[in-house]
């Protein structure tokens, strides 16, 4: 009787701690990757003349991306961790600078916007009667609690930066959107645009090639 005691109680003890991980799991906050300078990444392009380099990070397989909370890989989404070193005297700006993926048959992607990555990943429909709003986007009551974190890690994951400083590394996500692109990592190139100098010069685009995680991995 004893036996049973002890076997049942350690049961019970052993549910109620593999729930309390469940539900740490499902309540677990976004936490960006710590960035290192962008000439330590396998995924560069550097300017020697301006000391800025750019690079990138796929997070698009485990573990990697199980710092997220959203499945972006399940819904179509590649997320780029972004990674701009600026090693110059004087601070560039990239308030205004453009992302694009080109795939290697030649498919051009745009990053995508927080409310396009949202829409997407919320499964939102047209019509929903008594409306919420997460962010700008009206969204069903019963939806609300789960969609306000998947915003909230959006919104702290993208790249963000106004400007790099000098001897600083600036980072974050950007996202694009896969679903259907035919191999959309072969061959491919991440190109930035509009990034200038202190003067306000634009710096030679960038031109930032994809390897995927395990083989980036790899060559480390």
């Amino acid at each position: 009787m004893l036996c049973r005691r002890v076997r049942l109680r350690l049961l019970i003890g052993l549910t109620v701690a593999l729930s309390s991980l469940s539900l740490m799991a499902k309540d677990k906050d976004f936490v960006a990757p710590r960035a290192e300078n962008a000439s330590t990444y396998p995924s560069k392009d550097a300017h020697p003349t301006e000391k800025v380099t750019a690079a990138i990070d796929l997070y698009n397989t485990p573990p990697k991306d199980d710092i997220f909370i959203t499945p972006y890989n399940q819904e179509g989404i590649l997320p780029v961790f972004l990674v701009i070193s600026n090693d110059g005297d004087q601070p560039i700006t990239v308030n205004n600078m453009e992302v694009q993926l080109v795939t290697g048959r030649n498919t051009k992607l745009d990053g995508l916007t927080t409310d396009d990555v949202f829409r997407r990943v919320a499964h939102i429909s047209g019509s929903s009667s008594g409306p919420v709003r997460v962010g700008p986007i009206p969204l069903s009551g019963n939806k609300n609690k789960k969609a306000q974190k998947e915003y909230e890690e959006i919104q702290n994951a993208k790249f963000e930066a106004q400007a790099v400083e000098p001897h600083t590394t600036k980072s974050g996500f950007i996202f694009f959107d896969i679903e259907g692109v035919k191999q959309p990592l072969d061959g491919s190139h991440i190109y930035l645009t509009g990034v200038r100098d202190a003067g306000g010069a634009e710096l030679m685009y960038f031109e930032i090639p994809v390897i995927p995680s395990n083989a980036a991995t790899s060559a480390r």
